[in-house]
Order: structure tokens, then sequence, then C-alpha cells
């Protein structure tokens, strides 16, 4: 049968009080802006629940895209039927036994948002489960634990069934936490953090730094296609590009190499944030797990961190690497990030960073630059550019892989 209409629960939005409405009001901007290609939807976010009236569309890819919304704990597919009983007994006969097999139980589960309509809950409960018991032979009636429960939704403007819900992303709706920026590197762990911020609400842009000509346009593409992977979350995301060539070859020119990686983490930092406080943002992101690498030992995070008042937040911190791959297969940007392109990184790693760097010692070796210079102009060569969901720009990757076997 074609489904009609999809219902959307909200979970967590429940305990929002007075703000209530706002969380709503966000949640049915993004879950338009994933929906954006399919034109024929029409959206509408109620206080209790959300509906989106499907208008001939196909359910199947609706709902996948919905599944990644955050802020939705549940949906159902449904079917309006007129406010007639025996349309509605015949169409819940129809769905019932479209999914009957041997041993089926159902039970029906009616609920009433127009309390003026001529049956109570209870009645129409008995009427449509025992027409359902006569004309599908073999179904039985179990009150707990069915194998299928058929919801029945009395409404204004007709009656709806369901008999199945599918679970939502969670969380909060993207933008309802304030927006902050994301230090993506072409890594596993950065995207990761982007979608666990993502998820309680942040809306976030990209901020990547790219070293041409040491880093690759493959390198940049593949940062920004981990970047589109997390569009379905949100609708678009804004990608910024900061050009970094200048600066790291300035470091790795007057700075000793055991600090190389300590004074560049520093540089994206200051970066970071100037760029984050022009575009209104609260906070900086990024993908550090303690002790993973020697930037993300608690000495380095606290030199690195000296250079900038703004929050830094790390929702990886406390994760092991396995669970973070998790995550990652899970949101699949695992396969993209192991893709061997170098980011700027690792183009300029040191052999032997320090683990426990001084945070005098990396004032005193920043004095030997020019910091506002550099910063200056790499703010002057950034590039902004927004992705939505379906952007695509590794076209030429299984060539690349080729090359490089």
């Amino acid at each position: 049968m074609q489904y009609t209409e999809i219902m959307v629960r909200y979970g967590e939005l429940s305990t929002k009080g007075k703000n209530r409405r706002n969380f709503i009001d966000r949640l049915g901007f993004n879950v338009r802006q994933a929906l954006h290609d399919f034109p024929a939807l029409v959206i509408k976010a109620h206080r209790d629940r959300m509906h989106i009236q499907l208008n001939g569309e196909d359910a199947t890819p609706v709902m996948a895209r919905l599944s990644q919304v955050f802020g939705i704990q549940n949906f159902s597919p449904s079917i309006r039927v007129e406010r007639d009983v025996e349309k509605v007994k015949e169409v819940a006969a129809q769905m019932l036994a479209e999914k009957y097999h041997e041993g089926l139980t159902f039970k029906i589960n009616t609920r009433r948002s127009d309390h003026n309509f001529q049956y109570d809950t209870n009645e129409l409960n008995d009427m449509l489960g025992g027409h359902i018991l006569k004309n599908v032979s073999g179904i039985k009636v179990k009150m707990k634990a069915p194998d299928i429960t058929l919801r029945v939704e009395v409404r204004v403007n007709g009656i709806y069934l369901s008999y199945e819900t599918f679970d939502g992303a969670g969380g909060l709706p993207v933008g309802t936490a304030g927006k902050a920026v994301l230090m993506l590197s072409g890594g596993i762990d950065s995207p990761v953090a982007g979608y666990l911020a993502m998820k309680r609400g942040v809306d976030i842009e990209m901020v990547h730094f790219f070293s041409p000509p040491y880093t690759s346009e493959q390198a940049l593409n593949k940062a920004k296609e981990l970047t589109a992977k997390l569009t379905p979350y949100v609708g678009k995301i804004q990608f910024i590009a900061v050009p970094f060539t200048e600066i790291q070859e300035t470091i790795k020119e007057k700075v000793p190499s055991g600090y190389l990686m300590t004074l560049q983490r520093r540089f994206m930092l200051r970066l970071s944030e100037l760029i984050a406080r022009k575009r209104n943002g609260l906070a900086i992101f990024n993908g550090e797990a303690l002790g993973q690498v020697a930037s993300q030992t608690l000495e380095s995070m606290a030199a690195i961190n000296d250079v900038t008042t703004m929050p830094v937040l790390r929702p990886v911190v406390s994760m092991d690497k396995n669970e973070i791959i998790k995550i990652a297969q899970d949101i699949d940007t695992f396969d993209l990030s192991i893709q061997p392109f170098e980011d700027c990184c690792t183009v300029f790693a040191p052999p032997a960073p320090k683990t426990k760097p001084k945070i005098d010692k990396a004032r005193y070796y920043e004095e030997r630059l020019d910091v506002n210079g550099l910063i200056e102009r790499a703010l002057a060569g950034i590039e902004v550019s927004e992705i939505k969901i379906g952007d695509e720009f590794m076209h030429g990757k299984q060539e690349a892989f080729a090359d490089l076997l």
C-alpha cells in the first residue's frame, strides 16, 4: 500500500518547556533542508508531532534521509483514510493482510486528537480488531508484545493508520545549541567530533587548513567530501579552507623541530578563533583524543590552548581508537578518512615532536615570528563554500589510487 504521510515524534524535545516551540521550529527548518530535493512534500511541525505529507513521493528515500536528522525520536509511515469507519476497517484489514504470516499476532492502539469523533478509543479498538479477525484468516490478538501494533490516530482532517515505527537519530536539532567551528583534518577523529557536536544541537562550520603544493587538491577534496558525509544531519554546511603554507614554512625555518607541531597547532587555534568570532561562533571543536598522538597529551593541549580564551571542546577526548572507528563506520566517514591523501599536519610532522612542551618555550619561539602578519595573510586567503547533501568531490579517487600503487 502506498503511504500518504510520515508522522514524526520528537523525543527529547518534550523536556524543553517554554523553549519547546523554538526547538520544534528549528527541527522543522532542518527537516525541510534535509528533504529539499523532494519538492512534493508538505512539512508541518506541530507542538506534539511533525507531519510530512508525501503527496505521491516514495516514502522509502524520504525516510532514509529523515533517519539522519537530529532531534527526532522515531517516525511512522502512515496511510490517511477518510473519517468513515467502514473505510478505515477496509484499509486496516488490507494492511495486516499484506504483512500476514503464520502465527502473526496484533493489537490496535487508537489515539484521538479529535475528541469530538463519534467513537471513543475503546470502541474503535473493538470495531477494527473484530473486523481484522474476521477478514485476515489465522491472525490472532495479543495485547502484550504483539508482532504488529496497528496505530490509529483520529484527527480533524482524517484517520491515520500505521504499523511500523523507525528510530530517528535522537539528540537535539542542529542550531539549537548555538554555532561553532570544527577544525576538520582529513583523519578519522574530527568528522566523528563534528557528528557528536551536531547531535547535541551545535551548528558547525568546517575549518580546514591546507598547504599547497605540499598537500594535493585531492586532499582538499577529501575534506570537502567528509563534510558532505555530515550534511544529511543538517542539510548544508559551510566549508572554510584556510591557506597554511607560509605559516608552516616559516615555523619549519625558524623553530626547533621538537616544537614544530606545537606552534603549528597554536596558529591553527588562533585562526580558528578569529574565524569563529567573525562568523558569530561560540566555541571551537576538534577531534583530539587524549594521549593518541604527541599533540594530544595534557601538556600539549595546555601549551596549544594558551593562545585562546574561546572554549575548545573535544567530544572524543576520552574515547579509545576503536570506539571512534566504530562511530566513523556508522556515519560512513571511515573508508574516506583512511584514503592516503595527506593533510598539512602529517606532511609537516617533525620526526620527534615534544610530548610535554612548555608554554613559556612556545611563547619564546613565537617571538622569532611575525605572528600578526602571518595570521593576517592567512585570513586574507580563506575560501568559503557551501556544501549540500549529495555534493561529491572525489570523482577521480579511483585513478588517484591507481597512481599510488
